[in-house]
């Protein structure tokens, strides 16, 4: 049984950076990152343009956190307390022990190996903290890079239960992978 419950929030960290909560002066950083071409080219979104819409999405992450429905970090170097990324778990089906995990690093920072040290911290937390049985991720067909990374780490490719969430959503520009909780 999945254990939600996310006050107090749980900090992570790893040999150079820190995963904490989305703070509101964090709107600069959530701008950058929200609104750069690179990042957002494999994501469904629009780009962030303002400082405000920026507050807004990080007070509805809070609100999430809050509630119980998803858990979000931000990434900061151990140096500086400025996010360079996020990660979180989110689509969490509790009667399926099952999340989302997603993630995204601002384009300066590609290719550093910071997913590569931080994605191990957080699946981990969600097998050992959150009790998850399912590891769910949603790469975009075309993002080499980030099925490198997954596949990296053990997920594999999920045609059925691709096949069962077409059904609910069109997921014809993505790629369905999964990592199971070992046992």
């Amino acid at each position: 049984m999945l254990i939600l419950n996310f006050n107090p929030f749980p900090n992570l960290a790893t040999q150079r950076f820190i995963l904490r909560a989305p703070a509101l002066y964090d709107d600069e950083a959530f701008l950058i990152l929200r609104s750069d071409p690179l990042v957002n080219q494999f994501l469904n979104r629009p780009p962030t343009t303002t400082a405000a819409a920026a507050r807004q999405f990080i007070e509805r992450i809070q609100a999430n956190i809050a509630a119980n429905q998803s858990l979000y970090w931000v990434i900061t170097t151990k140096e500086n307390d400025v996010p360079i990324g996020t990660i979180c778990y989110w689509n969490i089906v509790p009667e399926l022990d099952r999340a989302e995990i997603g993630y995204e690093l601002q384009s300066a920072f590609f290719r550093k190996g910071i997913m590569q040290e931080v994605l191990p911290v957080v699946i981990q937390f969600g097998f050992e903290q959150l009790h998850l049985q399912k590891i769910t991720a949603f790469p975009a067909v075309d993002n080499e890079r980030s099925v490198k990374l997954l596949e990296r780490y053990h997920f594999i490719k999920d045609d059925p239960l691709r096949e069962e969430l077409e059904k609910e959503e069109d997921l014809s520009a993505q790629l369905c992978y999964s990592l199971s909780k070992p046992l």
